[in-house]
């Protein structure tokens, strides 16, 4: 009888607790869970658990679920080292592993970009930004360096045209399949050292990031709405936030301007190409629909929105 391989995991959103289902799912023994602390959401900010954490509750009822503050606590290094793990599978948990973690057992990682490209903290959103057409999910052996470490194998999809959200959920289906056929096979796999030529570093996500102006591309706005929405969206420096958007195929105006308008949406002209908006909305009110908006404003094709 196969000996059971036996799992530290350390995850954090929904892209985590995916990869976390599929070892679960595929008899993996899983040890201990390493989430990060619950953090205060929304105006009320109420303090709210990780998505791993709320999916162990559920379905790990006798896994431990630890949140520590830092990794960098001798008893913390000394109580995983004694669970004797296999292997610690680490995605998208938000801290660095110190080189006493590493040493325990080989630390695999689920990175969400076909590396060396992307390292960091948002490679998906990142890749749509850049307008990639094809992104994927990178298994690789950690290291002291940020997703600097040998690369075990890939998987890979295209992502022209997806929204950053229905990414992270492909993604996160793909990395937990990769995680089972990684560890699986990990005895006959041999790691692939990045060429850090070929690097590149994306940084976390920040609310201004959002900010676009219709001076900018076509391809640079919808690329910008697609990796940004939900959070933090994009929005014109009046604060005017663009909900529904999409590229539109024909006629071209000057940035800003009003260039036609449907039942349904109402198409801008950009630096160079149109943008299709379907739904926005202005500071402190709620949202509406491209007709109300227009209506409301009493906007005419040859109008500006800047």
């Amino acid at each position: 009888m196969q000996k059971q391989t036996n799992i530290v995991f350390m995850g954090t959103p929904e892209y985590a607790t995916k990869i976390l289902r599929a070892l679960v799912e595929a008899k993996f023994s899983v040890l201990a869970v390493f989430t990060q602390p619950d953090k205060p959401v929304g105006r009320k900010q109420i303090l709210t658990p990780s998505s791993v954490k709320v999916y162990s509750e559920a379905n790990l009822p006798n896994v431990p679920i630890c949140q520590p503050k830092t990794l960098r606590d001798e008893a913390l290094v000394a109580q995983i080292s004694s669970l004797k793990p296999d292997f610690i599978v680490v995605a998208a948990y938000g801290k660095i592993l110190p080189k006493a973690i590493l040493d325990i057992a080989p630390c695999i990682n689920l990175h969400a970009s076909i590396l060396p490209k992307y390292r960091g903290a948002s490679p998906i959103q990142s890749a749509i930004l850049e307008g990639e057409k094809q992104t994927g999910v990178t298994a690789m052996l950690m290291n002291e360096g940020l997703d600097t470490g040998d690369m075990l194998d890939f998987v890979y999809t295209n992502c022209e045209n997806k929204m950053a959200q229905e990414l992270f959920s492909e993604l996160g289906d793909m990395a937990g399949e990769l995680i089972v056929k990684t560890l699986l096979n990990f005895q006959n796999l041999t790691p692939i050292k990045q060429d850090d030529n070929l690097a590149t570093e994306c940084k976390k996500i920040q609310k201004t990031d959002g900010l676009f102006s219709f001076n900018e591309d076509a391809h640079e706005i919808y690329n910008k709405f697609r990796a940004l929405t939900p959070w933090p969206g994009i929005y014109l420096e009046s604060g005017l936030k663009i909900l529904s958007l999409e590229l539109f195929e024909g006629s071209s105006g000057e940035a800003g301007e009003i260039l036609s308008i449907y039942k349904d949406s109402f198409v801008v002209g950009c630096n160079s190409g149109a943008v299709k908006i379907y739904s926005l909305q202005e500071p402190a009110k709620k949202a509406v629909d491209a007709n109300s908006y227009i209506n409301g404003k009493r906007l005419r094709a040859g109008d500006k929105i800047l």
